[in-house]
């Protein structure tokens, strides 16, 4: 593990945790949802119900998917909120995070702190009461380790909070799965699998773009730390790994030959693209085209899954 970079905060920012509320201008309640990061929220919602799919072999209990997603829901935005509260200060020094309701100081961080209490204890209460103690459990390690570990330990630290980190990113197919199943097998770890590769290669595109703004927030991203041709040599065997997620899941009869065919041909493509990385001029486009196509792979694998229905 690499050295711990420790993280200092100037005596300014240790000060000013916002800064001041333009006159007038109070937050609404767009404030409060964009808080809990709708984006990440979304696509994490579409791989739980992926997840309580492929359990329920088409044989939907739809009340238990109802609860199951507002558990989910809420513990996933309980974890974004806690995180906007921790990472406030260096927010304030990303452009691309800076007019975020906290660090604009239009919401007070008591306020948000609060909110994002509430939100876990329904959050977790709902997926222990209504969708199995397996799913609060996931749930609560997923919450866990984004806003304990992640958040407040290794985002601070060390470079490795990108990969510990994304334990916490595939916790809710797992949680779905568990949810429709009540139990852990071979299918709910290769969901899990699947989230867990994704995350690192997706979000060192975008660090590669951003490297600057982490790197004067006080991030030790890998691309801050190690260099950019270090952080495209680090994503080859997370895309490698996934190369044998879609086989393994046909080969076992959790999907079909639909799902094979398409996320593998995805596989295969992210993995090419990635090694464009080596002989590119232009590191910004390159890690654009990247993230873009990250995001459609996780998107369309998650509704190939949902819709394939055809087992050979």
């Amino acid at each position: 593990m690499d050295k711990p970079l420790r993280y200092q905060a100037s005596s300014e920012s240790a000060a000013l945790s916002v800064r001041p509320t333009p006159p007038g201008e109070t937050a609404t309640w767009r404030d409060f949802i964009a808080l809990t990061k709708p984006g990440i929220l979304r696509s994490n919602l579409i791989a739980a119900f992926a997840g309580f799919w492929l359990a329920s072999h088409w044989q939907l209990q739809y009340g238990k998917l109802v609860l199951m997603l507002l558990g989910t829901m809420l513990v996933m935005a309980s974890s974004c909120v806690f995180n906007n509260y921790f990472d406030r200060e260096m927010d304030m020094k990303m452009a691309r995070t800076k007019n975020r309701a906290l660090p604009t100081g239009k919401v007070a961080p008591k306020t948000v702190l609060w909110y994002a209490v509430v939100l876990g204890i329904l959050g977790l209460a709902v997926l222990f009461a209504f969708s199995g103690p397996l799913a609060g459990l996931f749930g609560a390690v997923g919450m866990f380790v984004y806003v304990v570990v992640y958040t407040l330990w290794l985002k601070r630290t060390s470079t490795w909070s990108t990969s510990i980190g994304a334990i916490s990113g595939a916790m809710p197919p797992a949680i779905g799965y568990v949810a429709a199943s009540g139990t852990v097998d071979l299918g709910a770890c290769l969901l899990f699998a699947m989230l867990f590769l994704w995350q690192p290669p997706h979000f060192w595109a975008l660090g590669i773009r951003r490297t600057e703004e982490y790197r004067a927030a006080g991030f030790p991203l890998l691309p801050v730390v190690k260099g950019i041709p270090r952080t495209k040599l680090q994503m080859i065997p997370y895309l490698v790994l996934l190369v044998p997620i879609p086989i393994m899941m046909y080969v076992y009869d959790y999907t079909g030959i639909w799902f094979l065919v398409i996320a593998e041909i995805l596989s295969v493509a992210w993995l090419l693209m990635a090694l464009t990385g080596f002989r590119t001029k232009d590191n910004d486009a390159w890690a654009k085209k990247v993230f873009l196509f990250s995001v459609n792979y996780l998107t369309v694998n998650m509704i190939v899954m949902i819709l394939d229905t055809v087992r050979l």
